[in-house]
């Protein structure tokens, strides 16, 4: 059987500070790199038949996959589609800051953000196209094994929503926490969530 294994980076000081990463380039927090290393301990007790990872090219998920990599020894590709979305003019500010200079764009973004429309930015159904492009590449490369891929909180949501043949209006009903696993076999009838935004690796409270 295939298995997917589509797990977020671990936190970054952006993350804390709830300021919106998007594609700028923030690597992990000291926290984040603790975070790596309980989920690559976790990966590697998994002990499943593991035959490659694939890593978003920003920093905060290669930084994860090599520490990952470092138990599992499978080797690391970069694929610049699997970055998070590009949040255009909202890179960098805080939640409040955004409410305050994009109010309306920003509420509908949380109601109906498989509509919205981000100043500068990409929308949901362009993230989901690109990722699930790639995606589908990277499966129909093996007949069978598991696969890694480390990505980004929005990115992941589309993925899953597109596997799963949901519509994006339900992207705000999947929450992904740093470092988490979701877990997809790719059985006889169809693509199966096993596992979602599992974080019991975790023993560590975040943004404290």
């Amino acid at each position: 059987m295939k298995t997917l294994y589509l797990i977020r980076h671990g936190e970054t000081i952006w993350n804390c500070q709830s300021k919106t990463q998007g594609c700028r380039n923030i690597g992990l927090s000291v926290r984040g790199f603790i975070q790596g290393k309980l989920l690559a301990d976790r990966i590697e007790k998994l002990n499943d038949n593991y035959v490659k990872i694939y890593s978003s090219d920003l920093d905060r998920c290669y930084e994860t996959a090599k520490l990952i990599d470092e138990r599992i020894n499978v080797g690391i590709e970069v694929v610049r589609d699997l970055r998070e979305i590009n949040f255009g003019d909202w890179e960098g500010l805080t939640t409040d800051e955004i409410k305050t200079f994009y109010l309306n764009e920003f509420n509908k973004w949380r109601n109906r953000p498989h509509k919205a429309l981000i100043p500068g930015g990409e929308d949901l159904k362009t993230v989901q196209n690109r990722c699930l492009k790639i995606i589908k590449r990277i499966l129909n490369k093996y007949n069978k094994g598991a696969i890694i891929v480390i990505s980004h909180s929005v990115a992941i949501r589309t993925i899953i929503l597109g596997l799963l043949d949901i519509e994006l209006s339900h992207f705000y009903k999947i929450v992904q926490s740093n470092a988490c696993i979701n877990k997809i076999e790719f059985r006889s009838y169809g693509p199966v969530l096993v596992s979602l935004n599992d974080t019991n690796h975790l023993d560590i409270d975040v943004c404290s």
